[in-house]
């Protein structure tokens, strides 16, 4: 499953990976985050094809990360490391 991660608390809620993405995948929060801004919220768990067009566009350096093919249990999962 593709899926995009948002760093919620660097999240300016500037809304332009909400208008770049082609699948709206992405939509307005209801919560504030710690700067008081409403941040970005991934809703597009069947329709994301990680094109990445949100990571381009995000002036925030780090703020959203996409994955391909992976399910978000997997994210901070042993990726790379060898089986015993």
């Amino acid at each position: 499953m593709n899926y995009v991660k948002i760093a919620a608390d660097q999240c300016k809620g500037c809304r332009v990976c909400i208008s770049t993405c082609p699948r709206h995948c992405l939509v307005v929060g209801s919560q504030f985050n710690s700067l008081g801004y409403q941040n970005t919220v991934f809703v597009g768990e069947d329709r994301c094809t990680a094109c990445g067009l949100c990571f381009y566009v995000c002036p925030e350096p780090g703020a959203i990360t996409v994955f391909r093919d992976e399910s978000p249990e997997k994210e901070s999962g042993t990726k790379g490391e060898s089986e015993s």
